[in-house]
């Protein structure tokens, strides 16, 4: 039988406080073996959970946090905090329909304060918690931020203010060098010399023990001295965030068990804001993870042979790939283009750009608002930026938008990846407000390609415009071709796709394809003829065509991968009020007034309706079963 695991036994926090110093070493290494298991299989965050085994470890062992308060930023690496918090037994339903979330949920448990899946809001909603509970026995506050979090504007408004509190209040720096891709920027740069500054002190101490016992130790040691002079003028942490008004204590070594444990004790309890500098290592314990945590910091399933991990190959290409493949073409044809992410360069595809156009490629770190703005800045010195962004993301950075590029009047292209349901990592990262929030923003062109080819055209049409500009795809592989030779782009008009007398699909950019097995399905089993238009516009709509299919009363089903509120289907009843059109033939489908709960894609669009089989139950709904608008009164 296998040996059983110290960690099988573990079902509360409170339990750790009877083990040894090595027991809690083990502890961590199972954690590990543990987020492999289930990340190779199932998919999720894995390098950066990897990375704060020991310090979850460690931060339990010192407070209760059955009372004490505990905030993770950004939350993807809660995994093993999950595993030691009663969850365990659940983990192997991580990011599955039903499952456990991957990321906090007070949904699952009183140890997970907030639900958070965005960067940089552990401070300032910690600091709500500490202003609101002043009291002596009040619980304990620790928010866990990474040092890609740290920088972001939130953040930084967070410790400004958290400043002033006059009680316990701790942030622990999680110091991987590592955002999703390597950390960018000023502070960044100040914490890479703060590495440095703990390195040579190392090194002077190591040094001076050993020369101390060696001949010529005196001449040694003036040189040292020197060494030691020159660590003066190097920069210390507290340099910078004591100059903000919190006590710095660090760097320390975040694998190292019992330090850790020493230093937490220390600090649980200090009446006054404290900072706590850890440095980790994103994907220790795995070699693979450790040598490229990047393609590690959110892998799909894999499989492991011998210290390598392997893939499977996909079928298609994604939409992602496509539009990397897409913007570096367009860059050779064009110098003025200039790709801009908030520490994305992987997840939007722009890696590729970087590659290519290493000059023309900026990642501002996970700062979505200056990403916009600095693009602003640089469409107004005549440069074309394409800021790529998931949806969920560019939600930080509306203002900027509205005020610094279409107001202006600004050339500038947001590609919104991840637009729509976006599978297993669940309501946090679902990007279903993109159309409602950018649709009132006046000269803002909102699109949507359906296949490969649209994409091409859709981004080959925005970036020669002269106006801002939003293309949106989802996070999925590319369809095949919706059929025909895909015509250019023009402004405001739809592309008729399949021709139909009985009713008709009205849909916005990767619903296409789903409404075209309903269609199909409905003609091979139900003998009826039903067409579907690729709106390709939201804004502005082809009102020539929709009002065309409207006065034909006709049924009318409006899907979009979105919000029925304030989406594409609300463009369109806008338009038939507008027009004094009877709407009555017209079905808005879209996502329901309601967070979706991670599941595979395709699950959470069978659950709201939208794939093939729930299009075309709608669909044969209105046929059957037609509304007609009432007669004027007599």
């Amino acid at each position: 039988m296998p040996k059983e695991k110290i960690l099988d036994r573990i079902t509360s926090p409170h339990q750790l406080r009877r083990l040894s110093e090595a027991e809690l070493q083990q502890i961590a290494e199972e954690l590990r073996e543990r987020i492999v298991d289930v990340v190779s299989r199932r998919g999720g965050h894995l390098a950066s959970n990897l990375g704060v085994a020991e310090l979850t470890v460690a931060l339990h062992y010192v407070f209760d946090f059955s009372r004490d308060r505990l905030l993770w930023d950004v939350g993807h690496q809660c995994y093993a905090h999950k595993i030691l918090t009663g969850r365990g037994a659940r983990f192997e339903t991580l990011r599955q329909a039903g499952g456990l979330c991957g990321f906090p949920s007070p949904a699952e448990s009183p140890y997970d304060v907030f639900a958070a899946g965005h960067a940089g809001t552990a401070i300032s909603t910690a600091a709500g918690l500490a202003w609101a509970d002043g009291s002596p026995d009040a619980p304990r506050i620790v928010a866990v931020v990474g040092d890609a979090s740290i920088v972001n504007g939130l953040s930084l408004e967070g410790i400004n203010n958290a400043a002033l509190l006059k009680r316990q209040f701790l942030i622990v720096l999680n110091d991987n060098s590592m955002a999703i891709d390597r950390t960018r920027g000023a502070l960044a740069n100040v914490l890479d010399r703060i590495r440095l500054t703990q390195t040579y002190r190392d090194a002077k101490y190591q040094a001076e023990q050993l020369l101390s016992h060696l001949p010529l130790g005196d001449e040694i040691g003036e040189a040292l001295r020197h060494i030691r002079d020159g660590l003066r003028t190097t920069v210390h942490g507290g340099q910078v965030f004591e100059a903000l008004g919190f006590r710095y204590f660090g760097p320390i070594d975040g694998h190292d068990i019992p330090a850790l444990v020493r230093i937490l004790h220390r600090l649980a309890d200090v009446d006054h804001p404290a900072l706590l500098h850890v440095q980790t290592q994103k994907g220790r314990g795995r070699r693979y993870a450790v040598e490229d945590p990047c393609r590690f910091h959110s892998p799909s399933a894999y499989v492991v042979e011998g210290d390598k991990a392997v893939f499977a190959e996909k079928a298609r290409a994604t939409w992602t790939e496509v539009f990397a493949d897409v913007l570096v073409e367009l860059g050779r044809r064009d110098k003025r283009i200039v790709a801009i992410t908030a520490a994305m360069p992987d997840g939007t595809g722009l890696a590729r750009f970087r590659e290519a156009f290493p000059a023309r490629y900026i990642d501002v770190g996970i700062n979505e608002s200056h990403a916009v703005a600095m693009a602003a800045g640089l469409a107004k010195a005549g440069l074309r930026p394409v800021v790529a962004v998931y949806s969920t993301f560019l939600q930080r950075a509306m203002d900027q938008v509205f005020h610094d590029v279409a107001m202006q009047k600004l050339p500038v292209v947001f590609c919104i990846d991840r637009a729509g349901l976006v599978g297993s990592d669940g309501a946090v990262h679902q990007g279903f407000m993109d159309i409602a929030y950018l649709r009132p923003i006046p000269g803002l062109t909102l699109l949507a390609p359906a296949d490969e080819a649209e994409l091409k055209a859709a981004l080959a049409f925005a970036v020669a415009g002269e106006s801002p500009a939003a293309i949106r795809y989802p996070r999925d592989e590319v369809p095949q071709a919706i059929g025909g030779k895909c015509p250019p782009f023009e402004l405001g008009r739809a592309r008729v796709v399949r021709e139909g007398a009985d009713g008709v699909f009205l849909c916005y950019g990767a619903m296409v394809e789903p409404a075209l097995a309903a269609a199909e399905s409905l003609s091979r089993r139900e003998g009826l003829a039903v067409g579907v238009v690729n709106a390709r516009f939201a804004k502005p709509l082809d009102v020539t065509l929709i009002t065309r299919l409207i006065a034909s009363a006709r049924p009318l089903v409006v899907c979009e991968d979105h919000s029925v509120i304030g989406g594409f289907g609300s463009a369109v009843m806008e338009l038939a009020a507008s027009r004094g059109l009877d709407a009555s033939p017209v079905r808005l489908m879209g996502l329901p007034d309601r967070f979706i709960a991670h599941a595979a894609r395709q699950q959470q669009l069978a659950e709201v309706g939208l794939d093939a089989d729930g299009l075309a139950a709608t669909m044969t709904d209105m046929i059957r079963h037609p509304i007609r608008q009432a007669g004027p009164p007599r």
